[in-house]
């Protein structure tokens, strides 16, 4: 099953970009143009990761960090700021109020890709992806959901 990936960018063409990209490396892109729509978006399934602007329509990224990890269902989804914002002040303000990376536009596809790869095996280093079948249940790790066959 595919990452589920929250990209939170109000300039579309960017947004459209990265989405793009994201799928043709086999993540599921989950589409918010404001910070409403963020928020709206943070339910089951729970994105594996945000992919966050700093300056939104409605609320700023730092805004939507703290919302985040302010609730026990979504403190741990790990966030990755993508933003104009690159002064060395707001890359820390960033990661201290709880992005797990900071990456600063213009950006490398390539790049991008490669840190939301190293932020999810951080987060989960032993994340398996095949369902694990024993003793007549089986256990898919991605949706979290056990069966008896």
């Amino acid at each position: 099953m595919a990452r589920r990936i929250l990209v939170v960018e109000d300039e579309a063409p960017i947004r459209e970009m990265v989405c793009f990209v994201l799928e043709q490396n086999g993540f599921q892109p989950v589409e918010a143009e404001d910070y409403d729509s963020a928020v709206n978006q943070l339910n089951e399934p729970w994105p594996d990761l945000i992919l966050l602007d700093w300056m939104l329509p409605g609320g700023s990224g730092l805004q939507f960090i703290k919302h985040l990890k302010r609730e026990a269902l979504t403190r741990d989804i790990p966030v990755v700021m993508l933003t104009a914002r690159g002064e060395e002040e707001d890359r820390v303000r960033g990661l201290e109020t709880g992005a797990d990376d900071y990456i600063t536009k213009p950006f490398s596809p390539k790049e991008l890709v490669a840190r939301i790869k190293a932020v999810m095996r951080r987060i989960s280093p032993m994340a398996v992806e095949e369902v694990i079948e024993m003793q007549g249940l089986s256990l898919d790790p991605t949706s979290h959901r056990v069966d008896d066959r």
